[in-house]
């Protein structure tokens, strides 16, 4: 009990970049991984959207389990995984997901 109140308190503090970045440690295994905040650059788009907090962000991931997918499952793979935090306030998910084999341009 006392366990797993302190696993909710702690994933409370944690940040979305981080709970974004081990969510997809843990199911892709990636050779690369860049999560970026882009919440600044939004500011005002929205009269709600102040561009403090984390409601946009950008995931570059290159992983070899994306071999032989196509792109939209990469991208249904990764919003799948990541549905609770969209549900929870993240506004919006940019993804540029690749195999290792393939170029990327960052």
């Amino acid at each position: 009990m006392v366990g797993t109140l302190f696993a909710k308190l702690q994933d409370r503090m944690m940040t979305l970049r981080t709970r974004i970045e081990e969510k997809l440690v843990e199911a892709f295994a990636p050779e690369r991984l860049s999560v970026i905040d882009e919440s600044h650059l939004h500011a005002g788009h929205q009269p709600d959207i102040t561009g403090t907090g984390e409601t946009h962000m950008r995931v570059r991931i290159v992983s070899a389990k994306f071999t032989g997918m196509s792109r939209l499952a990469r991208h249904r793979a990764i919003t799948d995984l990541l549905k609770p935090e969209l549900d929870a306030g993240l506004h919006a998910l940019a993804v540029e997901p690749a195999a290792p084999d393939e170029p990327t341009r960052w």
